[in-house]
């Protein structure tokens, strides 16, 4: 196993090391903007490529579900072919999905290119983490693992930002350009670093992967069109019990193998499991978190998608930051400590942003650093459980069990604010939608469906057709605004005290069960 020194080494980290972590960190970041970046684009690519909602949805969410579908068998090739092979193998299929957005002409044919973007992802993410864990001495480890899990943590954000640039003065063409501009340099840059990979891979498991592919998807898929469709809806009920099942199926078909894709009995090792815990209920709050407080910024408080991004930037600030500390007091002293204080924090967080009347935007940055700290505290120290017990041969599987919880997180927290947004708005939404159709039908009986259908479909929909009015219908215009923005806060308030409920459970369960060691070989409890 990869063994996390508790002692502290006097030299400087050498150059080499340096190097590696900045070009497996510059690979991550793509991967991790751009889930994010086409949420600020989309409105532009929707207008001009003529998406239905239903496309809209799924040019954001094919990226997602491939990405987290392949994460364990590419985890899996990594260790047998070769690290850096596989990661330049990945970014160039990045770099292909990502170019040839700029010449598709409609929306069935983007949500391709998306899929070979997120199948480069796939390859991408678990080889940088394993990258890092297998060649950087372990006296650095820490603070590498830190350091990765900082950028990937904020690398959405990250994302909204460089779009929002791009956006104030391009076409949205120019988001795919940056992105394939930039996964040429990394790629050119990855042949300076060194690869590693498992001596003694034994025979690939086909079943095994095959198996895993079938279970996220269909989980993935399930959480992501749940907002949309309805929990209740016979293709959600098949996707989330089917995906439940083959989990079931996986864990039995692993045991019995001789090399199996992923031995599940690491998630026997407490240390390994509360890792994977944690790490999926960061990613719920900080997720569900963005799908909600984006809303607010830009539909409430009028903020571009620039604004917005630079509005988030008390969430990088504080991950950056005590994403470093965290790793320190877990290596120190304890793991157990740094997980339940962190993701108890993020839940005071996320509670406060479901109780305070966030009517300025003071209150939300405060708030949203109050999440920070938690998340901080708790992202770095995660995944170094997580990797500090997975054998050094296996590290590319190790990392992607550490970026499926990510995924995983973060879709049921989309799926939960979703869901809970959607039901919400649509209860409180009816008279404005029913004034707004009686007024605007007076005088264009031809638009008054469509508008009261986007009135009561979102936020978003009644602010587009409120700014479509003519001048002289500026009080319906402000009456519409006024009735959707009242429809929207209340269940944005009841989601985060749900997404902030399930955090602190989860913090009290962590609290109980983490170890106190890093590395369960060092536990009396082990």
């Amino acid at each position: 196993m990869v063994r996390v020194d508790d002692r502290t080494d006097d030299k400087p980290m050498t150059f080499r090391t340096a190097w590696l972590i900045l070009i497996a960190c510059s690979a991550v970041s793509l991967v991790v903007a751009a889930m994010a970046a086409l949420n600020t684009a989309l409105p532009g690519i929707a207008a001009d490529t003529g998406s239905t909602n239903s496309q809209m949805t799924w040019i954001l969410d094919s990226y997602t579900l491939v990405l987290a579908a392949l994460l364990l068998p590419a985890g899996a090739i990594g260790d047998r072919f070769g690290r850096r092979g596989v990661l330049l193998v990945g970014l160039v299929i990045f770099g292909i999905g990502s170019l040839s957005a700029i010449w598709v002409d409609g929306p069935t044919e983007l949500i391709a290119t998306r899929i070979v973007a997120g199948a480069g992802a796939a390859l991408i993410m678990p080889t940088t983490l394993s990258l890092i864990t297998a060649g950087v001495p372990r006296e650095r480890r820490a603070v590498a693992i830190s350091i990765w899990a900082a950028v990937a943590g904020a690398g959405a954000i990250a994302g909204f930002f460089v779009t929002g640039v791009l956006l104030n003065f391009f076409h949205w063409h120019s988001v795919f350009i940056t992105f394939a501009v930039s996964t040429t340099v990394v790629l050119a840059l990855t042949f300076t670093i060194g690869t590693s990979k498992d001596e003694n891979p034994g025979r690939f498991d086909i079943v095994g992967s095959l198996t895993s592919m079938a279970a996220v998807a269909g989980v993935v898929f399930g959480l992501l069109e749940a907002p949309h469709r309805g929990w209740a809806d016979p293709l959600i009920l098949l996707c989330l019990i089917g995906g439940a099942a083959l989990v079931a199926v996986f864990i039995v078909v692993e045991h019995r193998r001789t090399d199996p894709l992923l031995d599940v009995d690491l998630f026997r090792n407490r240390a390994f499991a509360s890792g994977s815990l944690s790490v999926g209920l960061q990613f719920l709050a900080s997720f569900g978190v963005f799908f909600l407080v984006l809303q607010q910024l830009q539909l409430v408080f009028g903020y571009s998608p620039l604004k917005s991004a630079v509005a988030l930037f008390p969430m990088v600030a504080g991950v950056g930051l005590f994403a470093m500390i965290g790793n320190w007091v877990a290596v120190r002293y304890s793991l157990k400590f740094v997980l339940g204080v962190g993701v108890a924090i993020a839940a005071l967080g996320v509670l406060l942003l479901g109780i305070v009347e966030t009517d300025e935007y003071w209150k939300v940055g405060a708030l949203l650093g109050v999440c920070a700290i938690g998340i901080g505290l708790a992202t770095a120290p995660s995944t170094t459980a997580i990797m500090s017990n997975t054998p050094l041969e296996n590290q590319g599987v190790g990392s992607a069990v550490n970026d499926t919880a990510r995924e995983l997180g973060a879709a049921i927290g989309i799926a939960l604010a979703g869901s809970i947004m959607a039901a919400g708005y649509e209860e409180r939404i009816g008279a404005t939608a029913d004034a707004a159709k009686a007024q605007i039908g007076m005088q264009d009986p031809a638009a008054a469906s469509a508008a009261e259908e986007a009135i009561r479909g979102s936020l978003a929909g009644a602010v587009k057709v409120s700014e479509s009015l003519p001048p002289e219908g500026a009080r319906l215009a402000e009456a519409i605004t006024s009735g959707a923005q009242a429809a929207f806060l209340p269940p944005m308030q009841t989601a985060c005290l749900v997404l902030g409920g399930v955090l602190a459970a989860g913090a009290v369960f962590l609290g109980w069960f983490t170890p106190r060691d890093l590395d369960a070989a060092a536990s009396p409890e082990a």
